[in-house]
């Protein structure tokens, strides 16, 4: 048993990885696939503590970038601008989050057909945003003014809703404040940093006393899936989505959405 565990986890640790940094909601397919595998977590903290690993992956790709916004801090006016930003968009999702993260988790969390339903939604969202004429009036996330990365924090709000995507909220969200593709594709990326550590330490506080060794060993395998699944996306997504676009994962959502809500609906799930 412990070994179908590991095996389930191993699994949904890839998927964790490979789908975070994409606007296709890595927490709602975790969250199907875990359903469908009848993998379950106490205190679903596992869906969340794996995003560890996604976490490590992008300050691993982008450590020289952090490592030059740190330098370049007591110095430059631009980059204090960015930094502050970011805390800015950050902050909305940190407030909600709280004050619902037991409702998000022991209800939202636990319907997925909500997930599923979400998943073909925000995919009709992505291909309209994809295909609506570029007039862009930032080309450079570091660029973005401190009302708009406030106004794309609000959007990451919408992400609460497992299924909608952190990634996916957060790019739409910059893409109809002014930001190109990529732009908005790479303030993404900072705005997951402090956003995916804060749900991690809520989420463990919270779970602490709850988790066993055996929880502990199930995460780890998680964990290091995501990790070297998320550095191979984060390495190449830029380049994809810059001569792409978003097109091909609003149709990924719409897919996995409706063959999950025709696999669930003679469960009532």
């Amino acid at each position: 048993m412990q070994d179908q565990s590991l095996l389930a986890a191993a699994i949904l640790g890839v998927l964790e990885g490979l789908t975070e940094f994409i606007p296709v909601s890595s927490t709602g397919h975790i969250l199907l696939a875990g359903h469908f595998l009848g993998f379950h977590s106490t205190g679903k903290a596992f869906e969340v503590l794996i995003q560890l690993g996604a976490i490590l992956a992008i300050l691993t790709v982008y450590a020289g970038r952090l490592l030059t916004l740190a330098t370049d801090f007591p110095t430059s006016a631009r980059t204090r601008r960015f930094v502050l930003g970011v805390l800015l968009a950050f902050l909305p999702a940190v407030v909600l989050g709280v004050a619902l993260h037991g409702f998000i988790k022991t209800v939202l969390f636990e319907t997925p057909s909500l997930v599923a339903v979400m998943l073909v939604l925000g995919g009709f969202v992505l291909l309209w945003a994809d295909r609506r004429p570029e007039q862009p009036k930032y080309r450079d996330f570091m660029d973005l003014p401190l009302g708009t990365a406030f106004g794309v924090g609000l959007f990451q709000c919408l992400a609460l809703v497992p299924g909608v995507s952190r990634s996916g909220s957060t790019i739409v969200g910059a893409i109809l404040l002014g930001a190109d593709k990529r732009s908005a594709a790479e303030f993404s990326f900072f705005l997951s940093m402090p956003t995916m550590a804060g749900a991690f330490g809520y989420d463990l506080l919270k779970n602490r006393r709850l988790l066993s060794f055996d929880d502990a060993t199930v995460i780890a395998v998680g964990f290091v899936c995501a990790f070297l699944a998320a550095v191979f996306v984060v390495r190449h997504l830029l380049g994809f989505v810059s001569r792409r676009g978003y097109a091909v994962f609003g149709w990924w959502r719409i897919g996995v959405g409706t063959v999950s809500l025709m696999a669930l609906w003679p469960f009532g799930g």
